[in-house]
């Protein structure tokens, strides 16, 4: 059954400028559907349109009779007053209506009316009220709460008192106990911590109707979703899978269009340098030639078919670095800090050494960014004291980004920042980070948060450092966004301190997790992976177990000097690319099995193939080999 039916649909902000141009497709029942896209390509415009916030220009949208859609984007205003348990509450709504119909019928049985009409309906009420869960509406709205860190303390205050980050999960959780059929999650991972992620995962896995996801986070999309929509220059693009085969399928087919392309130029060129000698020829004499001349250039329209493909472009820039000199980067003794009377750490004692890649992770509301901002020297810790090597020197990326005089240009902004950069310079770097044309004579206070933190990035990446600090840097980025940024990480050689919930980008880089949790850091001198593996024994183990191991989680500084620390971070990225080819290489095979009764298609899957296992055993080799540097 269809679903949502989407056809023909046009929309423009500005003359002569369609956002939306033509897009058609459609959504079956049940289906699991990833919107993708760059920031700014309607995405969320189709979302508004779907929900009939917007009408569109031109086209038609048609939603299944008796679907209920439920957005989650905008956040609603609701009555003064309202506490996060009434807001959750409204979810109810039809459960409320029920109830206080039960109460008027309850309060007339009670004042006598016996009646055979009144105890019926009172009946199918009752039914009724039970067949949709009325009794179960606290403990519903308890475990929704709970699986999306929302504490009972949080449950009294009142919604407007809230941050933009806690509003968001309130507003998450009522959606998701309105019951709705079809989902539309506009980035439901923004200011969702690591737990409360995964639980939305499983949420969004277990849910029975249709869901419709924007999201930039990778690894919530692969575990979410079974179809890609991706929505390009106005019209829809379409893959069937989750996101590791969108972004494989992606690159085939951009190789497979440049190939038809460039097999066409050549034989437009052919023609033309041929159209071009008979024109010549008919010059000096036989007229008839310019018959064919134009006849062959006939031809050469025709066959003019195939756009040259084009490619986002790949970010040239990487940080400056500062070479680094002693063990020591960073030694942080005995800090603590509180906040009204509410302590978030006490007795932190951490060591960091040149070279590490650590990720900073933890519930939201815990104090990672707390602990940034002690390091860079924005706060002042209670207790204790942070130290620095002599020669460290520090680029900062805060999760909230500020410029100092907004209402100037970005290419002023960069001049005044640089002192000694010529203003093509500056041009050149701005456009290296996806900021060309006019876009470089907008005003800073104009761009949105991924823009401004693409522009925060560009301006550090000339700085000679070797400690490089990054509080969420990938938040509010699209996908290509956040790909330029981990490549100018993986570029990047220095010491890298970060807090991040994006799995992916943690999974790429730390080589060692730091988890803040109720006022201490557990320091696991292991990658992302591992540390995972090692929660996840935790959680298995009987709770008397637990209490016995506690004491026995890896503490401290991870041993060895340098070149150990350089293997681990090589190892990381080691195991990365051997992922990537092995979900290479199974598209490969699956190709190999659509295209087995084309010989010619057959035979150049299998070379790619043997190709791809003769690099994954290169991998594996040098694997063998990080590993025991990693070790010793």
């Amino acid at each position: 059954m269809i679903e949502i039916s989407v056809s023909g649909l046009k929309k423009s902000f500005e003359i002569g400028n369609n956002i939306l141009d033509g897009i058609t497709f459609q959504v079956e029942t049940g289906e699991r559907v990833g919107l993708l896209g760059r920031n700014g390509a309607g995405k969320s415009t189709l979302f508004r349109i779907l929900t009939g916030e917007l009408e569109p220009d031109e086209g038609e949208v048609v939603v299944a009779k008796n679907s209920r859609l439920g957005l989650i984007s905008q956040i609603p205003v609701y009555p003064a007053g309202y506490t996060v348990e009434d807001v959750l509450h409204t979810a109810f709504s039809r459960h409320q209506a029920l109830a206080e119909e039960m109460e008027r019928l309850a309060a007339a049985m009670a004042d006598g009316d016996s009646s055979e009409a009144t105890l019926r309906r009172y009946g199918e009420l009752a039914a009724k009220f039970e067949g949709i869960g009325g009794y179960d509406m606290d403990t519903a709205v308890s475990k929704v709460a709970g699986g999306l860190s929302i504490p009972p303390e949080m449950r009294a205050q009142l919604f407007e008192s809230l941050s933009g980050g806690e509003k968001t999960r309130v507003n998450l959780g009522r959606l998701i106990l309105e019951d709705t059929d079809v989902l539309l999650l506009d980035e439901p991972t923004n200011h969702l911590d690591l737990h409360a992620v995964e639980w939305l995962e499983g949420y969004v896995r277990r849910f029975r109707g249709t869901v419709v996801a924007i999201s930039h986070d990778r690894y919530f999309l692969d575990r979410t979703i079974n179809r890609v929509i991706e929505v390009l220059d106005g019209k829809a693009e379409f893959y069937s899978g989750n996101y590791t085969f969108y972004a494989i399928e992606k690159e085939r087919r951009y190789q497979e269009k440049l190939k038809q392309y460039e097999k066409e130029q050549a034989k437009i060129k052919q023609l033309q340098e041929a159209a071009d000698k008979l024109h010549l020829w008919a010059f000096m004499g036989n007229d008839k030639l310019h018959k064919r001349a134009f006849s062959m250039e006939r031809r050469i329209e025709r066959i003019r078919q195939t756009e040259k493909p084009t490619k986002a472009k790949a970010l040239t820039n990487r940080f400056g670095e500062k070479e680094f000199q002693g063990d020591e980067v960073l030694h942080v003794k005995d800090v603590e800090k509180s906040f009204g009377g509410r302590r978030l750490f006490h007795g932190l004692d951490l060591r960091v050494e040149g070279g590490e890649r650590i990720a900073l992770i933890g519930d939201n509301g815990t104090g990672k960014s707390t602990l940034l901002k002690i390091l860079m020297g924005e706060e002042e810790p209670d207790g204790g004291r942070v130290k620095f090597g002599p020669t460290v020197r520090i680029a900062y990326l805060p999760q909230i980004i500020h410029f100092d005089n907004p209402q100037r240009s970005l290419v002023d902004t960069m001049l005044f920042s640089k002192h000694g950069i010529t203003t093509q310079a500056a041009r050149d770097r701005l456009g290296a980070f996806n900021f060309r044309g006019e876009d470089v004579f907008k005003s800073v206070s104009v761009l949105s948060g991924g823009e401004q933190s693409r522009l925060r990035l560009c301006m550090l990446m000339d700085e000679e450092i070797n400690l490089l600090v990054l509080d969420e840097p990938t938040n509010h980025l699209d996908i290509a966004s956040r790909e330029w940024i981990e490549e100018a990480v993986e570029a990047y050689e220095g010491t890298l301190l970060f807090v991040s919930h994006d799995r992916y980008f943690i999974n790429r880089f730390a080589t060692r997790v730091w988890e803040l949790e109720n006022g201490t850091i557990t320091d696991y001198p292991v990658p992302f992976a591992r540390y995972r593996e090692i929660k996840e024994r935790e959680r298995t183990l009987p709770p008397q177990q637990k209490a016995g191991k506690k004491d026995e989680k890896p503490k401290g500084t991870p041993k060895g000097g340098r070149a150990q620390q350089n293997a681990r971070r090589q190892l990381t990225i080691c195991e990365r690319d051997m992922e990537k080819l092995e979900a290479e290489i199974k598209g490969v095979e699956a190709s190999m099995e659509a295209n087995a009764c084309d010989y010619e298609k057959y035979s150049a899957l299998y070379a790619q193939k043997e190709a791809l296992d003769a690099r994954l055993m290169e991998l594996m080799e040098r694997w063998e080999v990080l590993a025991g540097e990693a070790e010793a």
